[in-house]
């Protein structure tokens, strides 16, 4: 018997099947190597660093990201506590609606979907434009950006249905790509000695080093890079053994993901010299192209092909995130269909178990938001991608605050779980931690968009809208309901 009758039958055996989505279907590697896509490391490391570098602490940005990930884990010892009482494809939602009550648990629910569609809409622009220039680069055909978009929303749409499984295979293929090519290059360079003026450990994490210059706009930016990690909740209700699984997995995305932000970004001001990395980050950021900082020194480095090869799989590494946001938004549209806060409908599963409705809204929604950028002309990468991406990142900042307060507010009230540091004193600091980089971010999201003052304050904007919209939304629901 396959895997896809035994589920069926499973469900015809037992109702309490129908509705969900399929158990047992991902381990911790599975779970890990979806966190990883939506992390897109090859383009958080090549959009990101280079920026952090220039007008952030220059050689001191690596211990950004060592700060950013002390803040995430001590936000995820409370994620995972909440995570061993509620397993739910919903996560940020359900988690704020046990502590701090369903109405503001379904207005954050509007901030989730919202964050998870825009930051796809805005990968899906970098991808457009990454692939356009590619194809004229080999072939000489000019296609417009929103065309391989287009298409790429179809492949998408399908791999999405066909299983969690296949997804996770072919993530896998993906991450493990970008994540050799930027790890051996990273390798290389420490066993070497490090660059022209050495390793430079003190240069990069020393405290005088972590404060010089602007360390607080390196930490939005290295804060930003950590996005996507809380994902390992969301898949809780297909991993196998969710109450060990998704812990695991949660903690190891977050170590994984910290050391290899703050490794390779150290290897690369090493590569640069410490001196000098600041001036060539803004060289690099001047010249249009700042993959340049990063994929100068691994071309030179490893030869010419690695130049030919970075540039594809920057295209493969948003691929991968696009899914893996795919995966996650669409899970939140059934999640909140079988809490009746939107059309039941999107609670259809398809023959492998998947939420294809679900994912077939999803993808609608992400032709919505980027076609107009198409229509209007505008350029895929300052507006489409700096934009979105910028707002996507207040908005789950703002769900990891209130998820560290409804940890500490749902322990308090139950008792289900009396552990002092994981359900007080780390679900505190990581709130207090969180608050900070969310009060760095809106100082400083004109940066962070690449945009001018009037454009960020109505992106700020949106983030307090679409939750006052999806408070009002719940409460005329349940109105409705009780009617």
């Amino acid at each position: 018997m396959d895997s896809q009758t035994a589920v069926a039958t499973q469900t015809a055996h037992d109702p309490s099947m129908a509705g969900r989505l399929k158990p047992d279907s991902l381990g911790v590697l599975g779970i890990l190597f979806f966190v990883l896509s939506a992390q897109a490391p090859l383009t958080g490391i090549a959009g990101a660093v280079p920026i952090a570098v220039a007008i952030g602490n220059g050689a001191g940005a690596p211990a950004a990201y060592l700060a950013a990930g002390i803040i995430v884990l001590l936000f995820s010892v409370g994620f995972v506590a909440m995570g061993r009482h509620v397993v739910d494809a919903g996560a940020f939602y359900t988690y704020i609606g046990k502590g701090l009550g369903r109405t503001t648990g379904s207005g954050s629910a509007g901030i989730a979907l919202f964050a998870y569609c825009a930051v796809q809409a805005a990968m899906y622009g970098l991808y457009g434009a990454t692939v356009s220039g590619l194809v004229e680069h080999y072939t000489d055909v000019h296609v417009a950006w929103w065309i391989w978009t287009l298409v790429t929303m179809v492949i998408v749409q399908v791999l999405g249905a066909s299983g969690i499984e296949m997804g996770a295979r072919i993530l896998a293929v993906f991450v493990l790509a970008e994540f050799s090519i930027l790890i051996a290059f990273a390798l290389v360079t420490l066993v070497k000695g490090g660059g022209p003026e050495g390793l430079g450990f003190t240069d990069s994490f020393s405290p005088s080093a972590a404060l010089s210059g602007a360390p607080g706009v390196a930490l939005m930016f290295a804060v930003a890079s950590m996005f996507g990690f809380e994902a390992t909740a969301i898949y809780g209700e297909e991993a196998r053994e969710p109450r060990r699984t998704v812990p695991r997995a949660t903690y190891l995305a977050v170590a994984v993901i910290t050391g290899f932000f703050a490794f390779t970004s150290w290897m690369l001001v090493s590569a640069h010299g410490a001196s000098q990395v600041t001036g060539e980050a803004g060289k690099a950021l001047q010249s249009g192209d700042a993959t340049s900082f990063v994929f100068a020194p691994i071309a030179d480095l490893f030869g010419g092909w690695a130049g030919d090869v970075l540039p594809i799989l920057l295209a493969t590494s948003l691929f991968a995130g696009i899914l893996a946001f795919h995966n996650s938004a669409n899970r939140y549209l059934f999640s909140l269909g079988r809490e009746r806060l939107l059309p039941h409908g999107l609670t259809a599963l398809n023959r492998r178990h998947s939420p294809w409705a679900a994912g077939l809204v999803q993808t609608l929604i992400a032709a919505l938001l980027v076609l107009p950028f198409a229509i209007l002309g505008k350029d895929p990468v300052l507006t489409l991608f700096s934009w979105f991406s910028g707002v996507a990142v207040l908005g789950v900042m703002l769900l990891y605050f209130l998820t560290s307060v409804s940890v500490v507010v749902f322990f308090r009230r139950s008792r289900a779980d009396t552990r002092p540091w994981n359900t007080l004193l780390a679900p505190t600091l990581g709130a207090l931690g969180i608050a900070g980089a969310i009060w760095l971010i809106v100082a400083n999201f004109t940066t962070l968009i690449g945009g001018d003052r009037t454009t960020a304050l109505w992106l700020e904007l949106t983030v307090p809208a679409v939750l006052l919209l999806g408070v009002a939304a719940a409460r005329l629901t349940r109105t409705r309901t009780a009617g």
